[in-house]
């Protein structure tokens, strides 16, 4: 399942996150997802672990241009300069020519601006194929429109059943900007949800396969995490049934503006 950005690339819908893997564990949980069929894979340089995802993806001989990899700037890169030699930094350590999509990982205040003319420079020189921010809520939206010259193509947040962004989900839907749900999953906390067995139940599907199928029926890219094999092929099987209308209208409501990550809009 693709969707197009809004610079007419396509990308997956459903990814591979690899947050706090490292090492072998990195390398394993990587291989086994683009060997069970994703193509999607989303790195940062604040995970420590582009290394390590860089080779699996030259393990995997999958040829380059059927991966799409996201990255994304550290905190401390942040910043016009600091950011485009970071994004060479990111490249090497990937041993890639370039990244399908690079992101603003957090919207720091001093920084945000200079780190997206970055950004920006990257695009327009082809060295990327799209750029987005990540962690934007709509005030983050609103100053950017300021002083960008080109929107995001893609918005990474913090987006579940439970957390559910209406109003920004339908800001980006009218900007063309792409959302991509992390943390989709809320780490299993929510697994036991009476509300969340009962559909889950109906469809002979698990929670984590609901709430991922749920995401992609609604138009919201998703990466759940793993690095257990079983999981990352469970995650990956919700290609063969479809929620209904009604179910999907239950799973909206589950909302408890629960988050397991910090909020943005202190960073305001």
């Amino acid at each position: 399942m693709q969707t197009t950005l809004s610079n007419g690339i396509s990308m997956p819908l459903l990814g591979l996150g690899v947050y706090d893997m490292n090492a072998q564990e990195a390398i394993n949980a990587t291989r086994f997802a683009l060997e069970t069929g994703y193509r999607l894979i989303d790195t940062a340089a604040m995970y420590n672990n582009e290394t390590e995802i860089g080779q699996a993806i030259i393990e995997s001989q999958i040829p380059r241009n059927e991966l799409f990899i996201t990255t994304k700037v550290d905190d401390a890169d942040q910043g016009f300069e600091k950011t485009l030699k970071a994004y060479n930094e990111s490249l090497k350590k990937l041993k890639l020519d370039y990244v399908d999509l690079y992101l603003v990982h957090w919207p720091l205040k001093a920084t945000r601006k200079g780190t997206w003319l970055a950004l920006e420079k990257l695009y327009a020189e082809g060295q990327v194929r799209a750029i987005g921010v990540a962690n934007y809520l709509e005030p983050f939206l609103d100053e950017l429109k300021e002083y960008a010259t080109i929107l995001p193509a893609l918005n990474q947040v913090e987006f579940s059943p439970y957390l559910y962004l209406e109003t920004l989900l339908n800001r980006c839907k009218s900007d063309g900007i792409q959302l991509q749900a992390f943390s989709p999953l809320l780490r299993g906390l929510k697994f036991n949800d009476p509300k969340l067995i009962e559909i889950a139940n109906k469809y002979g599907k698990s929670p984590a396969q609901i709430i991922i199928r749920w995401a992609l029926q609604i138009g919201i890219s998703t990466i759940p995490k793993s690095s257990n094999p079983v999981r990352i092929k469970e995650n990956f099987d919700v290609f063969n049934f479809e929620i209904s209308t009604e179910d999907i209208l239950k799973m909206n409501s589950l909302n408890e503006n629960l988050r397991i990550v910090d909020d943005p809009i202190s960073l305001l």
